[in-house]
């Protein structure tokens, strides 16, 4: 439970500190507060100390140790993160890919490269803010 003024974080998990650069802009337009990971094992522990403050998890599918599919299908079959929405952010393209993540539980997908603008929309999108 976030209390009043407190900032709604966003995780992102992501071995590119490029594309993390642009989660992290897109998060300071909103006004949110971003935690960074470069990959899924570090995501995790981050989840595990913070989940009842993270509002959206945004993760790539293709991270060392850990990828981000995996780290999908962990964070839905566990009951205290199932409920945080999720967004694949990734150059996977394939169609059976995307569609493997959403039935796995993802709310929204997108794929490398991308704007901020674009970023933005989805990311508003995946809270139910977006039109």
């Amino acid at each position: 439970m976030r209390l009043r003024g407190e900032k709604m974080k966003i995780l992102s998990a992501d071995d590119s500190a490029i594309i993390r650069k642009i989660i992290k802009g897109a998060a300071e337009v909103l006004e949110f507060e971003l935690l960074e990971a470069s990959d899924g094992l570090e995501a995790l522990e981050l989840l595990e100390k913070q989940y009842k403050d993270i509002g959206l998890i945004l993760l790539d599918w293709n991270m060392p140790g850990l990828n981000g599919y995996d780290l999908l299908k962990e964070i839905k079959s566990n009951s205290r993160f199932r409920n945080i929405p999720v967004m694949m952010v990734t150059t996977e393209s394939e169609r059976q890919n995307i569609v493997k993540a959403i039935q796995a539980g993802a709310s929204h997908y997108m794929t490398k490269p991308f704007t901020i603008e674009e970023l933005i929309k989805k990311i508003l999108e995946c809270l139910g803010k977006g039109g």
